[in-house]
């Protein structure tokens, strides 16, 4: 029996209807931009296998590190203990952050570090006896990942309904999405600055934090907004002393252009949520950072005062010396030539698949991030024909709905780009014949 089959009899996968999905594709190997199936065919990852592998797939002074940390340490209590690659990492990323960030806490996926963001900030406060800050302002389709906190304050999204009983309150603010060219970005900004006015005139003194994807909302179709935009968020909201949390888990480590989202925006956070890229896409580990104002908040001689937090895992020195790696290799030169390059290959691209593709949309860039939206009315389901063709093509791609997105490792030549585009403009062009085709034939019915 393959092993797709194999799997298909004992497996679970993620963000999957099981009973209508096709069998897996079976991985076997992965190098550089590729990861290869069981037969060898080469699949160009387009979305950086779920927007973790920054340098590509296997890369070897990533591995080699991993290597030499098992060899002497691969895992220990992190209450009580510590040890050379947890204290190292934290002063590397010291380096890149702002001056008022200084307290990292660990944990070991995104969605927890938002957990643990949000957790802080309502134990801030309630250690200070304001136990009237309950609530929480976010973004009208944000995603902050799957456990409860994160997905109260990512309830809009569209991911979590079944759940909805479930969640505490938040306040939720229009997003402004722009794209290229867009003559209405200004009057959305207006009409969403004036929704927190009022959140903030009724509620501000019971808000506790605001969370916000900065500039890019990721699972929710790589919407962007202007810095700009959020910059006036939060010092509106800073004005109600309201604490500022920065889920940076996809947009962290060079994804919008810079090494942070944040460096863009200009005005800081109390929170900032790492995870995904830190450690080149090798093993699970995850960062909540913080000031010195929020630690010092829970220091006290009493227990019931500290934060109460844990995971076995916490600290992992085997996945730190992978981001100590990672690290390295994020600051070399070549390392910020090629993300440079990928960004302007995106724009040169785009601009081109317009001028072929006239059902394309909402074309935009951030970075190493590309998006634009697929319009029109389809008799099949487009989304399952787009990742279904892209596959046979050789490419990694999985459209957001109506969504095709490029978010590629910093290994990715501007060639393999070119190419990838090529074969995107293909693939658009076939289902735009496809569906003249279909709608022919219903005429004539």
């Amino acid at each position: 029996m393959q092993l797709s089959q194999r799997d298909k009899a004992i497996i679970w996968h993620p963000l999957t209807q099981e009973k209508t999905a096709d069998l897996p594709i079976a991985i076997k190997k992965a190098k550089g931009s590729y990861v290869y199936d069981e037969k060898d065919k080469a699949y160009l990852d387009l979305i950086s296998s779920w927007w973790v592998n920054i340098h590509g797939h296997a890369h070897p002074e990533i591995a080699k590190a991993i290597y030499e940390q098992a060899m002497n340490l691969e895992h220990v209590i992190f209450a009580g203990f510590t040890h050379e690659p947890a204290v190292q990492i934290c002063e590397l990323l010291k380096t890149l952050l702002p001056e008022s960030l200084t307290r990292f806490f660990f944990s070991d996926n995104g969605s927890t570090s938002v957990e643990i963001a949000l957790k802080m900030a309502y134990q801030y406060w309630f250690n200070q006896g304001n136990e009237e800050r309950k609530l929480f302002l976010s973004f009208e389709g944000d995603y902050h990942g799957d456990t409860l906190g994160a997905m109260s304050v990512g309830a809009e999204s569209g991911f979590h309904d079944p759940f909805r009983n479930l969640f505490f309150e938040v306040l939720n603010i229009p997003f402004p999405a722009t794209w290229d060219n867009d003559e209405w970005v200004e009057k959305k900004e207006e009409s969403a600055l004036a929704v927190l006015d009022e959140y903030l005139e009724k509620h501000g003194s019971r808000i506790a934090a605001l969370i916000t994807e900065p500039l890019v909302q990721g699972a929710k179709g790589m919407r962007m907004c202007r810095p700009e935009f959020l910059r006036k968020v939060v010092e509106r909201v800073r004005h109600y002393h309201i604490l500022v949390i920065y889920d940076e888990v996809m947009t962290g480590f060079g994804r919008t252009g810079t090494t942070f989202a944040m460096d863009q925006i200009g005005v800081y956070p109390d929170f900032i949520c790492l995870s995904k890229g830190i450690t080149g896409g090798f093993l699970p580990l995850a960062l909540t950072v913080t000031t010195q104002k929020v630690y010092e908040a829970f220091l006290s001689d009493h227990w019931h005062q500290a934060f109460a937090h844990s995971h076995s895992y916490t600290a992992n020195p085997i996945a730190c010396a992978a981001a100590i790696a990672s690290f390295k290799l994020l600051s070399k030169p070549e390392t910020q030539s090629a993300m440079a390059a990928i960004q302007q290959t995106h724009i040169e691209n785009l601009s081109c698949l317009k001028n072929t593709c006239k059902n394309i949309q909402c074309s935009r860039v951030q970075g190493t991030i590309a998006a634009f939206e697929v319009e029109g009315q389809y008799d099949f389901n487009l989304n399952q024909a787009l990742k279904s063709r892209f596959l046979s093509e050789g490419l990694l791609l999985r459209p957001l709905s109506n969504t095709i997105y490029l978010i590629p490792p910093y290994s990715t030549t501007s060639l393999e780009l070119d190419a990838a585009y090529a074969k995107i403009a293909s693939v658009l062009e076939t289902l735009t014949r496809q569906k003249q085709v279909s709608s022919i034939m219903l005429d004539m019915v």
